[in-house]
């Protein structure tokens, strides 16, 4: 049998004609992944064997541990990965949550959501799915959240307005007239909305329910839900990038420029290894295209501000892409400030709000289980078992919840882009990921670093939206291609569900006080789920598609489900790489923790799934 000459991948035949794979390191669980082969073909099955398992040509798997150097650049690559998704948060919230030009507001809550992301990524990475996901700000919240926020209670009052014309939640506040409680009123809602609803992602998860809801969830009910994410912020894009088109569109063309065009080309890099000077390509291009491409525009509107080219009055037309507006914010933010919970106020509760974000939760929940399989095949791990899988929503929840004590104005979800770079870079290890949290919660603790990003001109920011909502929505439509589409079923139920999701919010919004049932909160309950477009959406989806007869194949059920779990194989799965460290011989000693959901000792049988057809 001819061996690869690749180090990483090893091979070890047994007397019973069994395969052993480990990809790099010299952990105890290195083999775990086994393939028994029989019969007379054993050598040309090992052959074939090689070929697809070195398709992964993984440099670290997910429990291997690289220098602690290389830990931290990697670390880091994935902090820059993840920070398009996460910086956006915050500057989309800043208007409605009537910030306005508070820049210390904005930097505080950019050190808090950076805080807050590296907090979850431990947990998750630790003791929920285990495997390398970073956890930041989810776009699925923000629907539901300028929903509510839309309410003409949370409206932002007309410039110049008295404090006196203000709904304050605080008597003492309006005594004292505290200009930043018109923020964190809203903050406070947002907190209690956020914190209850994430209860339901907690419940499905200790208790097991997610695999029965998954039974009733198809592309058609996923698809309008996550297409109308993207969707429903066209405005916001649109405000960013209309305060100069050009700098909008550069920032678009930069971006396209280095994901696309550029994306095959490498960049020749030295590193030293093995006590020599090596050079490698490296896909710098590809991996960092929104960052190259935001800086680029960012420069280019730098050096537009100092040779004075830009508007210099703020009521003239792209005034706002000079980068000197909000330097004050760099130089009057801390050095340091240091996040924690209850830092706006006790969160307050009301139904409407609650069962408004309940709906952007379901949406994330269904995300993040379709990225745990992904993340498991490409960091070299067996696809998660029941219990892991039940165990990473339940963290997701409890993420959640303390994003909302902490009060960053959204909660914590798994990040795609991220898991796309673990096969980008061949990296899978958890210990890259737990260094890439830590970093996220050391970066949030200065407050001057948070302050960096309130200089970054709208345009800039608008062009980023531009291509980032529209690569959500296509995210949803990427799910229609295991649906027949041919079928007038499934094209009613997804054009009807679609169209409903822009139309009823924009018909609710244009008709403020339509809704009269004498009660003010009922009110308040139908208004925000009415003009949440992902609630609407995936509402419509999910019943039609649960209710109108068709047939597995039709709908894309069954080819939707195979995806998910694909990936392998005649191997014998070894998920000790799922168990919660240090309890594990604890949890089997007693019968009560066979029952529950959550944990490694609950139905753990050896499974074994087919590579190779016999």
């Amino acid at each position: 049998m001819h061996l690869p000459s690749d180090p990483k991948v090893e091979i070890g035949l047994r007397e019973q004609g069994t395969v052993n794979l480990a990809f790099g390191g010299s952990d105890s669980n290195r083999g775990a992944d086994r393939i028994d082969i029989d019969g007379p073909h054993k050598e040309n099955k090992e052959e074939e064997l090689v070929t697809k398992i070195k398709g992964l040509d993984l440099v670290y798997s997910l429990n291997d541990k690289p220098p602690w150097y290389l830990c931290i650049l990697l670390g880091f690559q994935h902090y820059i990965l993840a920070f398009g998704g996460i910086i956006a948060i915050p500057l989309i919230l800043a208007e409605p949550l009537c910030i306005g030009d508070n820049n210390a507001a904005k930097s505080k809550l950019i050190s808090t959501i950076f805080f807050v992301s590296g907090l979850c990524t431990l947990l998750q990475t630790t003791v929920g799915t285990r495997l390398p996901i970073l956890q930041g700000g989810t776009f699925s919240l923000i629907t539901p959240t300028l929903a509510i926020l839309a309410l003409p209670k949370w409206k932002c009052p007309a410039p110049g307005a008295p404090l006196v014309s203000m709904e304050l939640q605080n008597a003492t506040d309006f005594l004292q007239g505290d200009p930043d409680e018109v923020w964190k009123s809203r903050m406070r809602e947002i907190q209690g909305a956020i914190l209850v609803s994430s209860l339901l992602q907690l419940v499905l998860g200790l208790s097991g329910m997610v695999g029965l809801v998954l039974k009733f969830i198809g592309p058609l009910a996923i698809a309008p839900t996550i297409n109308l994410i993207g969707l429903s912020l066209f405005i916001e894009a649109g405000k960013k990038s209309g305060a100069h088109w050009g700098i909008a569109a550069l920032t678009v063309c930069l971006i396209l420029l280095f994901s696309q065009y550029l994306s095959k080309v490498n960049v020749p890099l030295i590193t030293y290894q093995d006590k020599k000077w090596k050079v490698f390509q490296y896909p710098v291009f590809k991996l960092f295209s929104a960052l190259f491409g935001m800086c680029g525009a960012w420069l280019i509107c730098f050096l537009l501000t100092v040779f004075d080219t830009l508007p210099s009055k703020p009521d003239e037309y792209g005034y706002t892409a000079r980068t000197d507006i909000n330097l004050q914010a760099v130089s009057t933010a801390p050095w340091f400030q240091f996040p924690y919970p209850g830092q706006w106020g006790v969160p307050t509760v009301s139904v409407s709000s609650v069962l408004g974000m309940m709906a952007g939760v379901l949406a994330s929940t269904m995300e993040s289980i379709g990225d745990y399989y992904a993340c498991a095949r490409l960091s070299g791990a067996p696809p998660p078992p029941t219990h892991a899988i039940n165990r990473g929503i339940a963290v997701e929840g409890i993420g959640c919840i303390l994003a909302a004590l902490w009060g960053s104005g959204n909660g914590t979800t798994s990040y795609s882009q991220n898991i796309a770079a673990l096969g980008i870079t061949k990296v899978g290890s958890r210990l890259v990921l737990q260094t890439a949290g830590l970093l996220m919660i050391f970066l949030g603790l200065f407050g001057k670093f948070g302050s960096v990003f309130i200089t970054i001109p709208d345009p800039v920011i608008g062009g980023m939206f531009l291509v980032m909502f529209g690569m959500i929505a296509a995210v949803g439509i990427s799910n229609l291609q295991y649906v027949d589409l041919n079928s007038s079923r499934n094209l009613l139920i997804l054009g009807f569900s679609t169209f409903s999701g822009l139309v009823l919010p924009t018909w609710f919004h244009s008709n403020p006080g339509i809704i009269d049932t004498g009660s003010q909160e009922l009110d308040q309950v139908i208004v925000v789920l009415f003009t949440t477009h992902m609630f609407i959406g995936g509402f419509f989806g999910f019943v039609l598609d649960n209710t109108i007869p068709g047939t597995e194949k039709e709908r894309g059920i069954k080819s939707w489900r195979n995806k998910v779990e694909e990936g392998s194989s005649t191997q014998t799965m070894d998920e000790s790489c799922y168990d919660i460290p240090f309890c594990k011989g604890f949890l089997k000693r007693f019968k009560l923790f066979h029952y529950l959901p959550f944990l490694p000792s609950y139905n753990c049988p050896e499974q074994t799934i087919p590579i190779i057809p016999e």
